[in-house]
């Protein structure tokens, strides 16, 4: 079981932390964001979303001495050739807003139509019973869409108002939160991960 355990979450953007909040609401563990325990942000050197999230439930872990857990997410534009995938959060420079990453991308699918404007936000979730730990429980949620021509719903963060969710005919940014969670990659990934943390302890390995 993986009750009583306090893990650190990797983590310090703020629409994260209120999807993991809400997502983890009603287990036996307590997760603490990085920012609470004086963690700093780890430089995100990796070439794909699971060397990122590694690095920086490593750097979380080793800062804490806690099991960390940690996401890398982004989204994959096929008209892009697949980006702007890990750099999703940099897309229009170093700190960089939402607005300023929307607006990119919508400037460099000016002239795409909508049949090839299909894509899909990526999550990979990856946890770390300390940080030495050789084997990290690694998993993946995806979830596919398409990208409006302009920006929809107030709700969500990051590409929400452009990702247009086929299935529910509206943006991500215009479902309610529950419902996002439910269908989003990254709810997918983190049940898949809690499914795989029900079978061995988080301690289970020394240290």
């Amino acid at each position: 079981m993986i009750s009583g355990h306090r893990i650190v979450l990797a983590s310090n953007n703020k629409g994260k932390l209120r999807e993991f909040s809400e997502l983890l609401s009603g287990l036996h563990f307590e997760v603490v964001p990085q920012a609470q325990l004086g963690v700093s942000e780890a430089d995100e050197t990796g070439l794909t979303f699971v060397e990122n999230a590694i690095i920086k439930a490593r750097h979380a872990a080793k800062a804490t001495g806690l099991p960390a857990l940690a996401d890398d997410s982004g989204i994959e534009v096929d008209a892009l050739n697949g980006a702007p995938g890990i750099y999703s959060a940099r897309f229009s420079g170093a700190g960089a807003t939402d607005q300023e990453n929307n607006a990119l991308l919508l400037q460099k699918l000016k002239d795409t139509p909508d049949a090839e404007r299909t894509a899909r936000y990526q999550c990979i979730i990856v946890f770390l019973r300390n940080a030495e730990d050789p084997t990290p429980v690694i998993c993946q949620g995806s979830w596919e869409g398409t990208i409006l021509h302009a920006p929809r719903g107030n709700g969500g963060f990051g590409y929400d108002p452009l990702f247009f969710v086929p299935t529910h005919g509206c943006s991500s940014a215009e479902l309610d939160p529950a419902e996002k969670n439910r269908i989003s990659h990254r709810g997918i990934a983190l049940r898949a991960l809690l499914e795989a943390l029900k079978k061995q302890p988080v301690s289970d390995r020394a240290n």
